[in-house]
């Protein structure tokens, strides 16, 4: 019998590009391939891209160096958003093979058999993006590569985006708003929960928009998974607050396996800048949806988005997202420096930031984040919540076993073979500056 083939995959950016790897990596394994690691000389190098970062190009050219150096004589494909935006910028990088587009990825199989060989120049195959219509069900492998060794998996719902906002280019990247129906979605949770996975994060590029073609919705969505045995935890991993409505988080407080975690893109706290992104919705509503938050999960973790620097964010407007921030009570941020992307309304505004300037405000909103996770497990010392540990390589995190309680704080404890993959209470005893939590187990699991 002759040796497999062998493939290695590199990802980067968000949940739903490492959901999409692992659907893409199970489809060479069916094809006779063999998962690899990038640095063990693979046959065919993966790299699934990101268009995110204003230096999606380099950031390309260095991991497709790296491969290059690894195996001159091996295979490279790159897919994802950068190589729908950009496919003839990247086929022409030196080593590259093939690159796909948006409704070409799901296909790789077949384009790598269809290749002869390394190519002078690489061959980009894609098409229009409003040719982009099908929905591709996807979900990773776990916080573990290996079988049986799953903590949590993250399962892409829905796909593309609507709304246009004038800083972001996923629409072009990603298409149109599409998902399966509720009835494909619970039948992949329940294919997940029986590899003895414990957890999963729905994710999507909108995901609150989920099932718009078929007459669905979310909420119905949430509801039916809340039913599938065998998973003890869902969470939601961002969601409109235009689509987070009091009916939803109602649900969320009162289900048997939703955690208390909800992330909320705010990108700014000026109503006259959420007006220049074309958001579709306001600080009044978002304050109101976080109160909401408040008054039926007081334990809840929030997350928030933010940009700096977009066109026309003067200080005073910067000030206000300053403001809102230490006034709305939130647990933590994910703060972006803006970047002009092509082919985006944003870019062609005048009142442009200086790039010093948006990154000045970049430090100091996560100054406020870091508090602001600081103060999240602060005050939660003393009570005991459920944590879900996560396998680990005991002998690199010094005996700890690290995992999540209900309510996203991470937490460490001396480590014990038992706990691994499974949800025990634990006693938040202490936070350290860095806003790092420490626990033991405890016999029981108070609210």
């Amino acid at each position: 019998m002759s040796t497999p083939r062998k493939a290695a995959f590199h990802t980067l950016g968000c949940k739903l590009n490492f959901a999409e790897s692992s659907t893409l990596s199970r489809q060479l394994e069916d094809a006779g391939y063999a998962r690899v690691r990038v640095e063990e000389r693979p046959d065919v190098f993966v790299l699934n891209t990101c268009s995110v970062t204003e230096h999606a190009d380099r950031e390309c050219r260095l991991i497709i160096r790296r491969f290059r150096a690894i195996n001159p004589e091996a295979l490279i494909v790159v897919v994802g958003c950068y190589a729908q935006l950009k496919p003839e910028e990247i086929a022409a990088i030196p080593g590259v093979d093939l690159v796909l587009g948006a409704n070409e990825k799901f296909n790789l199989v077949g384009h790598l058999a269809a290749l002869e060989g390394k190519q002078d120049h690489g061959q980009a195959i894609y098409g229009a993006i409003k040719e982009v219509k099908r929905f591709i069900p996807s979900y990773n492998e776990g916080e573990a590569a290996s079988a049986g060794r799953r903590t949590r998996t993250f399962l892409k719902v829905q796909d593309g985006c609507d709304y246009f906002c004038s800083f972001c280019t996923i629409p072009l990247a990603r298409g149109r708003s599409r998902s399966a129906t509720i009835a494909e979605t619970v039948a992949i949770a329940e294919k997940i929960a029986a590899s003895g996975v414990k957890e999963i994060v729905l994710t999507g590029v909108n995901t609150g928009d989920f099932g718009r073609g078929h007459g669905e919705d979310f909420l119905r969505l949430a509801q039916a998974l809340d039913r599938v045995e065998g998973i003890h935890r869902f969470r939601i991993s961002s969601i409109e607050p235009n689509l987070c409505s009091d009916e939803l988080i109602d649900f969320v407080a009162a289900s048997r396996s939703f955690m208390p975690h909800l992330h909320l893109p705010l990108q700014s706290g000026s109503d006259a800048i959420l007006k220049r992104m074309r958001r579709r919705y306001d600080t009044a509503l978002y304050a109101d949806r976080v109160a909401h938050i408040r008054r039926v999960m007081p334990h809840a973790c929030i997350g928030v988005d933010v940009i700096t620097g977009t066109p026309g964010e003067t200080g005073e407007e910067f000030m206000k997202t300053h403001a809102f921030l230490r006034t709305v009570d939130v647990s933590y941020l994910h703060v972006f420096t803006y970047s002009e992307r092509a082919n985006t309304t944003a870019v062609r505004m005048e009142d442009g930031i200086p790039m010093e300037v948006r990154r000045q405000r970049t430090a100091q909103l996560r100054n406020i984040g870091s508090k602001l996770m600081r103060a999240h497990g602060a005050r939660h010392l003393g009570s005991i919540r459920p944590v879900l540990f996560e396998y680990g390589d005991e002998d690199g995190t010094g005996g700890q076993l690290f995992g999540y309680t209900d309510n996203y704080i991470r937490v460490a404890m001396p480590a014990d073979g038992g706990t691994a993959n499974q949800v025990v209470p634990v006693e938040l005893v202490a936070v350290d500056p860095e806003g790092h939590v420490t626990g033991t187990m405890a016999r029981a699991v108070t609210a």
